[in-house]
């Protein structure tokens, strides 16, 4: 029975370590370098009674195996949501997605994206970045106005150097005709996309269902175990308390860019191949406010520059156990990118961000008095930016970690943010376990 190790605890690690379980391999471990599991979807209750998840995480699924794993450990402690988005743009509120519902623009926007619709595009030849992408499909109206400031707030990057091969579901496309129709319906038009319903953890954030995972695993996952080094020809790993273990087969689930500097000897091919890797980072700002909650939307995106933000959501609707008391308290979660093209102080952010929260019309200068808890969290690794150089530097480095018996895997693991989704980085772990241990093929990394 091949000895496993798996770095990481997030969805990833617990996919691959939930399937060995299920595979009755028992030569296996889960080396967790914090103190809880959950990764970048943990969350935290802090002293007022308010719960906090890392980010605007709403649980989806393309996939029924993780369906029966979260059926499995909440136990139907879960609630089930129909999304109730919004764009706030020009000073007013847009249902989401924005190219559905632009007669809520003021008429010369209106104008400006139809017209740029009839004129002629071409598509560009060769490989296209994103932002050319984005005129090609959209015109110079919808993405002057929409889709180029957004994604500069979500990336932080320049859209020249992202690629479009994540885009797939994620963005949805639009004819002419298309937004002619709905200029002239009465009604709203909004439940495109995946995530159109969604589920949510009915306590304890969606970090719940990690946190009863891990329970379920239990001494299968060893907590405060960094990683400083892999011995690759000997199959060693060491820790930073000094401990090491040894493996025949090494899941990593960490920063791929990070891994590679811990292995010994790693060829200099790899580590320049790596410097190809670019990501950002998000500060995660929760703001508790002691008043009732005064909106029934789920979450909304913020394009213009009044605010640090691209994403706000209204976590207490979630679920009411996300607060003290739901009838007399609500919270925001306000998200935050920040990269070397776009910086934010994690000093000013708290102060930043309740301002942009009064720009953008969420709360009166009023509420402040009633703010009775806050929440920041700096996400040093939150996207993996999908550039153009990616997947030229991902075809160098994956084929030789295999060689070397490591299988990198998951949002950071294997670097591909289209995904990296919480049900994709589950079925990533328990896709290559299959593979390992069954030699099957790995449906979900290998896009087959």
């Amino acid at each position: 029975m091949k000895k496993i190790a798996i770095i990481g605890a997030g969805p990833t690690g617990l996919g691959a370590a939930f399937r060995l379980r299920e595979l009755d391999h028992d030569n296996f471990k889960v080396f967790e370098r914090n103190a809880y599991p959950g990764g970048l979807c943990a969350s935290f209750r802090d002293a007022g009674g308010f719960t906090w998840d890392l980010g605007g995480h709403v649980i989806f699924s393309h996939y029924k195996y993780f369906d029966s794993f979260f059926d499995g450990v909440l136990k139907g402690g879960y609630f089930t949501h129909k999304r109730n988005a919004w764009i706030r743009s020009k000073g007013r509120w847009i249902p989401y997605p924005f190219q559905n519902h632009i007669k809520y623009l003021p008429k010369a926007i209106i104008d400006e994206c139809v017209e740029s619709l009839k004129e002629k595009r071409i598509k560009p030849r060769g490989r296209i970045n994103f932002k050319e992408w984005l005129i090609y499909a959209f015109g110079k109206g919808f993405t002057r106005h929409f889709f180029s400031p957004y994604n500069l707030k979500v990336w932080g990057f320049p859209l020249e150097e992202l690629s479009v091969d994540w885009v797939g579901e994620r963005i949805s496309r639009v004819q002419l005709k298309d937004v002619i129709r709905h200029l002239l319906s009465d009604t709203d038009l909004s439940d495109w996309g995946p995530n159109a319903l969604f589920k949510y953890p009915a306590q304890g954030g969606v970090g719940e269902i990690f946190r009863k995972a891990s329970v379920i695993l239990d001494k299968k996952i060893r907590f405060n175990s960094e990683v400083v080094r892999i011995e690759r020809k000997k199959k060693r790993i060491y820790f930073s308390d000094n401990s090491q273990e040894t493996y025949e087969a090494l899941i990593n689930t960490g920063p791929l860019n990070k891994l590679l500097h811990f292995i010994d000897g790693c060829p200099k091919r790899l580590l320049s191949a790596a410097n190809e890797l670019r990501h950002n980072g998000v500060f995660v700002v929760g703001i508790g406010i002691q008043r009732p909650c005064p909106s029934d939307k789920c979450w909304m995106y913020f394009p213009d520059s009044n605010s640090p933000f691209f994403r706000v959501t209204y976590l207490s609707n979630y679920s009411p156990r996300n607060v003290p008391d739901s009838n007399k308290y609500y919270s925001l979660l306000c998200e935050s990118a920040y990269s070397k093209y776009k910086k934010e102080k994690k000093s000013e952010i708290l102060n930043n961000t309740i301002k942009g929260l009064i720009n953008s019309g969420i709360i009166g200068k009023f509420e402040k008095k009633h703010i009775v808890s806050t929440f920041v969290f700096d996400i040093d690794y939150a996207y993996p930016i999908p550039t153009i150089k990616r997947d030229m530097a991902l075809r160098e480095i994956q084929p030789a970690l295999e060689k070397m018996g490591i299988y990198s895997r998951g949002r950071f693991g294997s670097w591909r943010y289209e995904i990296g989704n919480t049900d994709h980085s589950f079925l990533q772990g328990k896709e290559v376990i299959d593979r390992l241990v069954n030699n099957t093929r790995e449906r979900v990394w290998g896009n087959g």
